[in-house]
């Protein structure tokens, strides 16, 4: 079994640049240039002419209450796209000025980076969505090294490489809130467990501004739903709560982990959403045959951590 720790930092190397992530950013046009150059390694996600970057490995896996609770900006038109693509330099001449292709070749570093996104033994896939704000981030992991590539545009692509023991610390970047997404209090508590059945079907009485339909979910479910504290939420808490889940979702974080190293692929999925005061994360359990959801107040640094369960689950 694989076990990695995503909880306290390692002590520092003994030779503080070896310990030090390295970063590059590139265009895209630089960046199939790399891959080439790599063995032609594949790159972790494919290119839709509508939409841009779409991701890769590992497999989807259903979320039905991440789609509902989550929002998509306005994706770039394939004209957009193609007409930023156009301005771009060539990549080598690029690469050569900003001295990562030398006639030896392309730098060394890039090249094993590209090359263990194409042959991990973990990968995290990560989608995240703030205000106006979308970025995707692929992260593999073998052995003792983790390589990352991220994008908010599919045009500007950031790769990174560093040790297993610095990916907490790269993890924790993902949940960073940009400075013009306004927080204020929420109405939903720091600590929340309530029915999944509760949540869907209310969500889908305020799609469809169904008020009475609104009123008569919330009453099928009363006293089903208890706060941190142990307490039983009223009918009208109830209806708070909920209202405030959805109406409040303002982004969401959705991460897919694999253990692709094995003979079959093992999947885990985490969800937060963007409430009116920050992250919450979704965690959907079972008591008994009650299929429950808990939704929990979270912050940045918690991402990591979040991950680490469920990464030694798929790696089992």
């Amino acid at each position: 079994m694989t076990t990695i720790d995503l909880g306290a930092p390692a002590p520092n190397p003994l030779h503080l640049l070896d310990g030090l992530p390295r970063r590059a950013t590139l265009t895209l046009p630089e960046l199939r240039y790399c891959a080439s150059s790599a063995g032609d390694a594949p790159l972790p996600f494919v290119l839709d002419d509508a939409v841009g970057v779409e991701g890769g490995e590992p497999p989807a896996a259903a979320d039905p209450l991440a789609d509902r609770l989550g929002v998509r900006p306005a994706e770039p038109s394939a004209a957009a796209y193609g007409e930023a693509l156009a301005t771009l330099h060539d990549p080598l001449e690029s690469l050569a000025r900003r001295g990562l292709v030398t006639p030896d070749g392309v730098d060394p570093g890039l090249l094993g980076a590209l090359g263990l996104l194409a042959s991990p033994s973990v990968g995290v896939d990560i989608d995240v969505a703030a205000g106006d704000v979308r970025g995707k981030a692929w992260h593999r992991q073998r052995d003792e090294a983790v390589a990352t590539l991220a994008t908010v545009d599919g045009v500007v692509f950031e790769l990174a490489w560093f040790s297993t023991d610095d990916w907490a610390d790269e993890l924790r970047r993902v949940p960073s809130i940009p400075e013009d997404v306004a927080l204020s209090p929420s109405s939903v508590p720091e600590l929340v467990d309530l029915p999944y059945e509760l949540l869907d079907a209310a969500g889908e009485a305020l799609r469809t501004h169904r008020g009475d339909l609104l009123d008569a979910v919330v009453a099928t479910y009363d006293g089903t739903v208890v706060d941190g504290d142990g307490h039983r939420l009223s009918t009208s808490e109830i209806r708070t709560v909920v209202e405030a889940v959805h109406r409040e979702t303002h982004g969401r974080i959705r991460a897919m982990l694999a253990d692709v190293g094995g003979p079959t692929t093992t999947i885990g999925v985490i969800s937060w959403v963007l409430l009116a005061d920050g992250w919450h994360s979704l965690r959907p359990h079972r008591t008994g045959d009650d299929l429950r959801v808990e939704v929990r107040r979270v912050e940045p640094f918690d991402f990591a951590t979040t991950l680490a369960p469920v990464l030694a689950e798929v790696t089992a």
